[in-house]
């Protein structure tokens, strides 16, 4: 019966909005958007959570005159907030993966630089790694070192692949700062290697 009359209560809040009722989508924002962020947490983390709940309810605003809802408007929401967490994974994961080919690269043209050099950039990026906080520190060292899988750090950890993910894309984040005076003198020390 709840449910009942929350969709007839959405039904006419929507209609509302669509004829630019502010009050009718504010309505609307403050039921759905905690249970909506909260739910899309599951996949990605809060803040990322809330920026992608804040514009399924922008574009649900600005595109309120041309809407048609094929399912209830919360199944609409929250298969919306599903498919932008999804979207937003594989963008994170391919960035992560991205950044692990450079630092990989990276640690390879080290190998061709003279063994004073090459200590000194091995020193400076040991010192980067140290420098993280201890659970970043901890999942990159596992994961880059140890080749440990996301599943495998989670397990370890007692925590979610997705919390994993975080960790190590923040680790490359902060290692990427700390390390960004470095790559002018590899790209100096290897210019022929990079080119070709």
């Amino acid at each position: 019966m709840k449910n009942t009359s929350q969709a007839i209560e959405d039904s006419l809040l929507l209609s509302a909005m669509q004829r630019g009722d502010k009050k009718a989508y504010g309505t609307l924002f403050r039921r759905y958007y905690p249970m909506l962020c909260t739910y899309a947490n599951r996949f990605v983390s809060m803040e990322d959570a809330e920026e992608i709940v804040q514009d399924v309810m922008l574009w649900l605003w600005e595109n309120r005159e041309m809407q048609i809802f094929n399912t209830s408007f919360s199944q609409y929401l929250y298969k919306t907030v599903y498919h932008r967490s999804l979207n937003q994974l594989t963008r994170q994961q391919s960035q992560l993966r991205a950044e692990t080919r450079y630092y990989e690269y990276m640690l390879e043209m080290l190998q061709d630089i003279d063994f004073y050099q090459a200590e000194e950039l091995k020193k400076q990026i040991s010192q980067a790694i140290h420098a993280l906080p201890a659970s970043y520190r901890e999942a990159f060292v596992m994961h880059r070192f140890q080749n440990k899988s996301y599943k495998e750090i989670a397990e370890i950890l007692q925590v979610s692949t997705q919390t994993v993910n975080y960790r190590i894309q923040q680790a490359l984040k902060q290692l990427r700062i700390t390390l960004k005076d470095y790559l002018p003198l590899i790209l100096l020390l290897f210019p022929r290697n990079l080119i070709s």
